[in-house]
């Protein structure tokens, strides 16, 4: 058994922002232990309004060498493409 903390992947929402942001990675017995080191380490100019902090070993991720069969769009799905659709005048600019 391994006698060092778990690394954790922490994530800050700012003040004027919707999503949360990487910010770093930090060591942590557990999870309420990691939110207060990441509050402590890098919300030290009172920034965030939420902190994320996920075990790095959750993490799922796709590999680079996959980024065109993953990320290519779809272009038999003629419905994704809003193309043949009547935007009616009162919904404004979209």
């Amino acid at each position: 058994m391994s006698s060092e903390w778990p690394l954790w992947e922490v994530f800050i929402r700012g003040q004027h922002g919707l999503n949360h942001r990487h910010v770093g990675s930090l060591h942590a017995p557990d999870a309420e232990m990691a939110i207060r080191h990441a509050r402590d380490v890098y919300t030290r100019r009172n920034e965030g309004v939420s902190i994320w902090a996920v075990k790095s070993e959750d993490i799922a991720a796709s590999s680079p060498s996959e980024k065109g069969p993953l990320f290519d769009p779809a272009n038999d799905k003629v419905y994704r493409h809003p193309t043949f659709y009547d935007i009616p005048d009162e919904v404004g600019h979209m």
